[in-house]
């Protein structure tokens, strides 16, 4: 029998349900969407025992409000928000047992820009194309979600090593250089622009949504005028603007873009740079598809028990 473990008391800036995302149909034009800090949502699944591919409410601040109208196991991960329960403040990264009537909200941004909420169980909400994950629907206040149960739930998943969780944290939250692999449009730059993309500080600033992040630094520029096919682009991808600006685009960017495509950020480090606040400082580096890969499979062996 399914639970209604869940219900919207306050409507957040822009909350939404997000899972791994809808991949396999971009070549007919449809987003991938899916969670911006995918390995904070991973995180708050397994700490519940659900697969980490389960959808999970997304958080931004000022935040949506729950109240739980029956007993349930939920887990915070990603950006600190200080969350309450009954006004007692928990703690992120580790599964919490809630009771009937229990009211979570969060008070003020201390780190980050996407928290991650899950249930223990699923969360019955809308899908599509496999996916329960969707550009613009928000969670609207007086709302209900129930879920349905996991078979043979314990209260904590024991597996996860608690140097593992911190090694999460100290991915999303590292100060390392943003790590980039070269775009098909990387030697176009010039040499003066290869040198300040890789030594010069970039920041990020208000037009920064899950569509893209737009990014304040040295202005960079082209050998020569070039007109680019469009071309697929995913979330990563570092397109030059015409008046020479950088922008990253993120979980709902387009399918395909005819901006010069000078790089990809790799999987390990997009949940750190989509965690950068407003006006936050960092640095790009180069590194290679192995390095890429390597990473990326050995943080999410973590998951795997």
């Amino acid at each position: 029998m399914r639970a209604v473990p869940i219900k919207i008391i306050k409507k957040g800036i822009a909350d939404t349900i997000q899972d791994q995302g809808r991949y396999g149909f971009q070549h007919i034009g449809i987003q991938v969407n899916g969670s911006m800090d995918y390995l904070s949502a991973q995180l708050a699944n397994a700490l519940v025992n659900n697969p980490i591919d389960y959808p999970v409410f997304e958080l931004h601040f000022p935040a949506s409000g729950f109240c739980f109208t029956s007993n349930y196991i939920i887990c915070i991960t990603g950006a600190n928000f200080v969350p309450v329960i009954n006004e007692k403040s928990i703690e992120l990264n580790k599964p919490i047992q809630v009771f009937k009537n229990d009211v979570l909200q969060f008070l003020k941004p201390i780190e980050g820009s996407f928290a991650y909420l899950a249930i223990q169980g699923k969360i019955n909400a809308p899908a599509w194309l496999n996916s329960q994950s969707f550009a613009a629907t928000t969670l609207q206040k007086d709302t209900e979600y129930d879920t349905t149960p996991l078979e043979n739930a314990n209260f904590t998943n024991d597996a996860l090593h608690t140097d593992f969780i911190a090694s999460i944290q100290n991915t999303i939250f590292s100060t390392s250089p943003i790590r980039f692999i070269p775009g098909p449009a990387w030697n176009d730059l010039t040499e003066a622009s290869l040198q300040q993309l890789l030594t010069q500080p970039f920041f990020t600033t208000l037009q920064a949504n899950r569509m893209g992040y737009l990014l304040k630094g040295p202005m960079l520029n082209l050998t020569k005028p070039n007109q680019y096919l469009s071309a697929a682009v995913t979330n990563g991808t570092l397109q030059l603007l015409p008046n020479g600006s950088l922008m990253v685009l993120m979980a709902n960017h387009q399918t395909i873009g005819g901006y010069a495509n000078l790089g990809q950020i790799i999987l390990v480090d997009l949940p750190r740079f989509a965690q950068l606040k407003n006006d936050s400082s960092f640095h790009f580096s180069l590194t290679h598809v192995n390095t890429a890969h390597q990473l990326y499979q050995q943080i999410q062996k973590g998951f795997i028990h």
